[in-house]
């Protein structure tokens, strides 16, 4: 028993050391290999840019189809490492890596104009308000392949501040703009030089002088020659700057929204798109508070401007429904569309921008009161400004900046038009 006991404790002095030292070894290389990897400098960055859509999948390869490793914001910050044709791989504040389009990222100008946009809408008058029938995109710009960076809820509302045409198929602006890395520079060769005698070839000879004759016949010349048919222009599309209650701004097709005016006047569209209405005061009619409305359409297919034709419509308190006050169509008009204070008048007018006979543009303010709506003022206009960088409004005065009051002739006729509609619609 005594040598067996000894035994044991021989064996335990010899191997006890030996699992210490081999454990010290462990722990020693674990710490050597984590010291390395923290040292691993991180790989270089080409430039920066930021997610432009509401959520941005960073996935693992360039397949659409691959595994999403991380999901980003709108505005988030992302530091590029490589790029492969329109795809890059970015790396966001958290480390995280993956792979996307190139054409969903926006660069710290287009992050600038979206906030000068957001900033500019909020100064814009407001046209109406609208409303989508189901989940809508909202564009940084009014290109369908801009990126989206929000979406407007079904049933959600809001207010259209702005309007433009734009190619269906127009490409958006500039992106973040960063050069190709898979691409190896090509190294210049050095250029030898020729020591051997070089001769000039002889300058060549002129057309002969009857280079004409000699040219003909040419296809036009031949009989039964038909020219070929203009080519057809490129189709557009309808874009309105919306604003929201939160304050954000962007581009949506105009065709998604529909103008919220009551359903008692929207039915005298005719097919025609309502592109913005304003109230024009209150009438009380019994127990009922009913608004007398402007509204504004455009005809379909309709490229040139905002709205071909604007018409009051007034509240008949006789006959308990809208009839119409004043129509004014064939025009070319654009934003703003306004309420306008009259002195002296009991109700509001308004205020329209058309192009007159001259090709220029004016702001003409009319009065209305029950059913009498005229012309009251004609004064030049000055319209918004758009730069590459961001939209503007200049505040420079137009050469004329005097008011024109119409002549006598125009507000007799523009008088005896309205009578005439006005016996019409009785």
């Amino acid at each position: 028993m005594n040598c067996n006991r000894n035994q044991r404790l021989v064996a335990s002095k010899i191997v006890a050391p030996k699992i210490i030292t081999a454990g010290c070894l462990v722990i020693g290389c674990a710490l050597l290999l984590s010291s390395c990897q923290q040292r691993l400098p991180e790989e270089p960055s080409l430039g920066s840019a930021y997610a432009g859509p509401a959520t941005l999948n960073l996935r693992k390869d360039l397949s659409s189809r691959s595994a999403a490793m991380t999901t980003v914001q709108h505005g988030e910050e992302l530091q590029i490492l490589e790029t492969r044709r329109r795809f890059v791989r970015v790396r966001t504040a958290e480390g995280a890596q993956g792979w996307t389009d190139a054409n969903l990222l926006l660069s710290a100008q287009q992050m600038e104009n979206l906030k000068q946009l957001s900033t500019h809408a909020a100064t814009l008058p407001s046209e109406g308000s609208a409303t989508v029938a189901e989940a809508l995109n909202v564009h940084t710009e009014p290109a369908r392949l801009s990126p989206s960076f929000f979406q407007i809820a079904e049933n959600g509302s809001v207010e259209v501040v702005g309007h433009s045409v734009a190619p269906r198929q127009a490409p958006p602006a500039k992106g973040i703009g960063v050069a190709r890395t898979n691409l190896a520079a090509k190294k210049a060769r050095p250029r030898q030089s020729k020591t051997a005698l070089r001769i000039s070839p002889p300058p060549p000879a002129g057309p002969p002088a009857n280079w004409e004759q000699l040219s003909r016949p040419r296809l036009t010349d031949l009989p039964g020659y038909v020219a070929p048919a203009p080519a057809a222009a490129a189709p557009t599309d309808d874009w309105s700057l919306i604003r929201t209650r939160e304050g954000n701004a962007g581009w949506v097709l105009s065709r998604m929204l529909f103008m919220s005016v009551p359903d008692e006047i929207a039915q005298y569209a005719e097919g025609h798109r309502i592109t913005a209405y304003l109230a024009l005061g209150d009438v009380k009619d019994g127990d009922r508070v009913k608004h007398n409305w402007l509204w504004t359409t455009a005809a379909p297919g309709n490229k040139c401007c905002e709205f071909d034709s604007f018409r009051v419509f007034v509240w008949s308190t006789k006959r308990h429904h809208y009839e119409t006050a004043y129509v004014e169509r064939n025009v070319s008009g654009f934003y703003p569309v306004q309420v306008a204070q009259v002195p002296g008048n009991q109700e509001n007018g308004f205020s329209v921008v058309a192009q007159d006979k001259d090709g220029k543009l004016y702001k003409r303010t009319y009065a209305f009161t029950g059913y009498h709506v005229r012309l009251i003022s004609k004064e030049p206009f000055t319209p918004v400004v758009e730069t590459e960088d961001a939209p503007k409004i200049s505040t420079a005065p137009a050469a004329a900046p005097a008011t024109v009051k119409p002549s006598a002739w125009e507000s007799l006729t523009a008088r005896a038009k309205q009578l005439w509609r006005r016996g019409a619609d009785r």
